[in-house]
């Protein structure tokens, strides 16, 4: 299993769900991808953070209700400085949810929105560097951002975070661009105007490498979640989408 001790600049570094019952939530995933919970303490207002073979690879925090924000995952995008990060997303049409704030001496977090609207996170590692590993058997393997602004959310993420970028597919049924390219691709944005329901918002999600998705899926459901995407043979290997046992969204993914 490779491990990485740092995230390049722009590239996602880190994952972390918002749940309504942080209890329900570590169970759930603790049966679905082996996952150990890591609970740093009172300190830290409640976050906490999931170990796979004892590495990060993603945390959580209570959602209390005090924001109108569903349960969700989050992606978190490695910057080198939170305060200018945050200053270009403004001057490039983004607005800013939570102000730089240091997390003692883990690192410098900030959340922005881009404009089209989908929520993205920045970090600025101190100790704390992201997840260990990833692209590996239950880990975070993939970070897609589905939006309906797409012209405008890839010159953001080129312009704020620094990616070198690659075009995918400029077809009008499948636009498609990536951070990095071929084998070094590490996130993707997508124009998801043309199927993403009314009222339903741009947003980042995370897929999941697992050994079955089939089997996942299934374990999914028996655990309280719920089948949004039935699984499908895809180009880009076996893909589906799911919610947990509090309604947060993800997807899962297998080579086929």
């Amino acid at each position: 299993m490779p491990l990485r001790e740092t995230a390049p600049l722009g590239a996602p570094c880190w994952v972390d769900v918002f749940t309504s019952d942080p209890e329900k939530t570590k169970d759930f995933y603790g049966d679905l991808f082996g996952w150990k919970v890591d609970d740093p303490g009172p300190d830290y207002g409640g976050y906490f953070n999931f170990l796979s073979d004892g590495l990060p690879v993603a945390g959580g925090m209570r959602n209390d209700g005090s924001t109108p924000a569903p349960d969700a995952w989050s992606v978190h995008l490695a910057t080198a400085n939170a305060a200018a990060t945050v200053d270009a997303a403004v001057a490039h049409g983004g607005q800013v949810i939570v102000p730089p704030m240091p997390v003692m001496e883990l690192g410098t977090m900030s959340v922005v929105t881009d404009p089209g609207g989908a929520v993205i996170g920045a970090w600025q590692p101190g100790l704390h560097k992201g997840f260990a590993v990833f692209d590996e058997e239950n880990t975070p393997a993939w970070f897609e951002l589905h939006t309906r602004d797409y012209e405008k959310a890839v010159a953001f993420y080129r312009d704020v975070f620094g990616w070198k970028t690659s075009v995918v597919s400029d077809a009008p049924e499948f636009r498609y661009t990536t951070l990095g390219e071929g084998e070094g691709q590490l996130a993707g944005i997508m124009d998801a105007a043309a199927f993403l329901p009314d009222g339903v918002p741009s947003s980042w999600c995370v897929y999941f490498r697992v050994a079955d998705v089939d089997a996942a899926l299934a374990r999914t459901v028996a655990l309280g979640g719920a089948i949004v995407q039935a699984a499908e043979d895809t180009p880009y290997g076996r893909l589906a989408g799911a919610t947990d046992v509090t309604g947060a969204f993800f997807k899962l993914m297998a080579s086929t």
